[in-house]
């Protein structure tokens, strides 16, 4: 269509939005037809308030806010944009009050529970075209069958994004898309999008925090810089660094001069995880001694968060697997608090079910008991060691915060701080990155690779970037999805 015929869908006009972020200034922001964007911005910046404002999710204080959905038949704001947001591999309305290890107890999975062909059908038999066609776009086939709570990561991303379109919106709002999927689906989903925007009348807008490597289709950045809002085409965009927000304090990192023996820390021997027919794992080998840092790797579905949840007991069949930890074999009589006293620990999981409405320094100090959320009564000494971890994390100045009024990505740099707080021997950090911003993740690698570098910590590290790895991260594990089924 001539550019001259184009049509506003979404026409902001001095908007002032009662909302819990306060914009520095009115939002005057218009979507044209044909416009496809990237709202970027670091932690805490507001955007997901700005894409809120987008859908009227506020009364407005001042301006006023216009939409015409042409050519869909309906006018109503509900019916035509449609928003999803991806907090971590299992973020979704369709687990809401879940249990933490439900992942893990998929024995006790029945009929009951839906399966994605249940889930799908009802769309299906409305626009079966489509459906057939979106199933073929994400590799979805072989999954029609399963239980939704049993799919991996990217399998999940993959479901929720066909369940929403199935609804044929006009302009989709996706939240951290990409976030917890390796670099295949990380692909997949990319190139679905692009067809999306190719073949069906729906407008994108991606709001990201870490810019993703193909960015073709879209054609503007939405940047919220300091609260402002920039409106630019995509050719122009060129990043900005942001080196001088909450900076590390290393000199207040607790220093061990502990030299290793040659130590076992951790021993899996021939360890196979099943559900039902499925193999997770199958007879793994693994010998991890003091002083290593490992990579963890593997496609999504190929088993590492189950493995870690092995080692740290939070899977049912650790158990009746041969597994030893800190020279004690699993199973011997040790409480799941003697297992987790000497580990530090952070995952996309804990993220998404820790959602306590406290001061940030209780978010930490919980992390000297290992439990979600602070039962009893901080100590002089716990309070000074919370202490020395806020300055080291650079974010001193956040205590005394509701920890839910932080940002996403603030609030996982808040968690990765209560990983570290014990000065724990084995560190385990399943995707610590998860949702932060440039700034945030050189911050919180220095501060890994710091702690790290003493010769008597282990850790073992999980990422699908291989630029987030500190340089003394030298071991290796791969799992392999195939070998493992």
């Amino acid at each position: 269509m001539d550019s001259a015929h184009r049509h506003t869908l979404i026409s902001m006009d001095g908007a002032v939005p009662r909302c819990p972020y306060a914009f520095p200034e009115p939002i005057s922001l218009t979507m044209g037809e044909g416009e496809h964007w990237i709202v970027y911005g670091p932690n805490g910046s507001g955007k997901t308030m700005l894409v809120r404002t987008m859908m009227s999710a506020f009364l407005l204080r001042e301006g006023r806010i216009a939409y015409d959905f042409h050519p869909s038949s309906s006018t109503r704001r509900s019916e035509n944009i449609f928003y999803v947001t991806f907090h971590d591999q299992y973020g979704s309305p369709l687990d809401e009050g879940g249990c933490y290890q439900l992942r893990y107890n998929q024995g006790l999975l029945d009929d009951g529970l839906p399966r994605v062909r249940d889930v799908l059908n009802a769309a299906h038999a409305k626009d079966g075209s489509t459906f057939d066609a979106l199933v073929g776009h994400l590799g979805m086939a072989d999954l029609m069958d399963r239980y939704i709570i049993s799919l991996s990561s990217g399998e999940f991303r993959r479901f929720q994004l066909a369940q929403i379109l199935l609804k044929r919106p006009r302009i989709l709002i996706i939240e951290n898309p990409y976030i917890g999927l390796d670099v295949q689906n990380r692909a997949v989903v990319a190139t679905f999008l692009k067809e999306v925007m190719r073949l069906l009348p729906v407008q994108v807008v991606l709001v990201l925090c870490r810019m993703p490597a193909d960015t073709e289709g879209f054609t503007h950045v939405v940047e919220l810089d300091g609260g402002r809002v920039r409106k630019t085409p995509i050719g122009d965009f060129r990043e900005r660094e942001d080196s001088g927000r909450c900076r590390p304090d290393l000199e207040a990192m607790p220093v061990s001069d502990d030299r290793p023996e040659d130590a076992e820390i951790l021993r899996l021997n021939n360890v196979t995880i099943q559900y039902g027919g499925r193999t997770i794992l199958g007879g793994l080998n693994w010998r991890v001694r003091q002083g290593e840092k490992w990579r963890l790797r593997g496609g999504n579905g190929s088993g590492k968060t189950t493995l870690l949840s092995i080692i740290c007991a939070d899977n049912p069949q650790s158990y009746r697997c041969d597994v030893t930890l800190f020279g004690r074999r699993r199973g011997t009589g040790e409480s799941i608090w003697d297992i987790k006293r000497h580990i530090g620990f952070v995952s996309p999981e804990m993220f998404r079910f820790y959602r306590k409405p406290i001061p940030v320094e209780h978010i930490l100090a919980s992390g000297l008991h290992d439990t979600v959320g602070l039962y009893r009564k901080v100590k002089e000494e716990e309070i000074r060691q919370v202490s020395v971890w806020l300055r080291v994390f650079g974010i001193a100045h956040w205590a005394g915060r509701n920890y839910m009024e932080l940002s996403d990505g603030e609030q996982r740099l808040v968690l990765l701080a209560r990983a570290f707080v014990k000065n724990p021997a084995l560190l385990i950090l399943d995707e610590p990155f998860h949702g932060m911003d440039a700034a945030g993740r050189q911050k919180a690698m220095r501060i890994i690779d710091a702690y790290c570098r003493q010769a008597d910590k282990t850790a073992v590290m999980v990422s699908h970037y291989e630029e987030d790895f500190p340089p003394c991260f030298t071991h290796r594990l791969d799992l392999n999805r195939n070998s493992n089924e």
